[in-house]
């Protein structure tokens, strides 16, 4: 009786052991999957100064929206949690999307070779962010999962384990762009 009692309390030991490992190697792959995003924004944010010399000579007299882009940049820089960094990083793209709105209306800065080169990096990093985001956010359903199902729950709510939050979308983004054939 004694060796089935030490085999049973062997198994719950193996199961507990393996549960809290899961737990770990998923909130693990969290942090990574942000340090990838958090790549991807400080190349972004590297690359925005070089942006608004280029635009600058064309569009001087886009003052606020050079003053926009700078200030979510900023703030982007200075984000120190991952929703304020979230937040931040739609700031700037949407202050981004304006100044390649603008620029449509400047032929000459549409052909400066500097200006479509920073276009293609700048949008390559805007790809590759929602990409990042995408795996964090998939990331945190394996985790939110892992520590809200059954048996997860007993062992995570004992090493304080709260669910993470995704990413969302903005509003801004979510709004399916019209297309005309006319």
């Amino acid at each position: 009786m004694l060796w089935i009692v030490l085999a049973i309390l062997a198994v719950v030991a193996l199961i507990g052991v393996t549960l809290y490992n899961r737990i770990i190697v998923l909130e693990n792959r969290i942090k990574n999957a942000w340090g990838q995003i958090d790549v991807q924004l400080k190349r972004r944010n590297d690359l925005i100064p070089n942006l608004l010399e280029t635009v600058r000579g064309y569009a001087a007299h886009e003052r606020e929206l050079f003053t926009r882009l700078g200030e979510a940049r900023e703030r982007s820089l200075h984000a120190s949690s991952v929703p304020e960094q979230a937040k931040a990083s739609n700031g700037v793209s949407a202050a981004l999307g304006s100044v390649f709105a603008v620029a449509e209306n400047y032929p000459a800065l549409k052909a400066n070779e500097n200006f479509l080169a920073l276009q293609a990096e700048l949008s390559e990093t805007e790809d590759k962010i929602a990409y990042a985001r995408g795996f964090y956010n998939d990331a945190v359903l394996r985790f939110n999962n892992a520590i809200q199902t059954v048996p997860g729950n007993f062992v995570a709510g004992p090493m304080g384990k709260t669910p993470q939050v995704a990413l969302e979308t903005p509003e801004s983004e979510q709004a399916v762009s019209k297309t005309s054939f006319a």
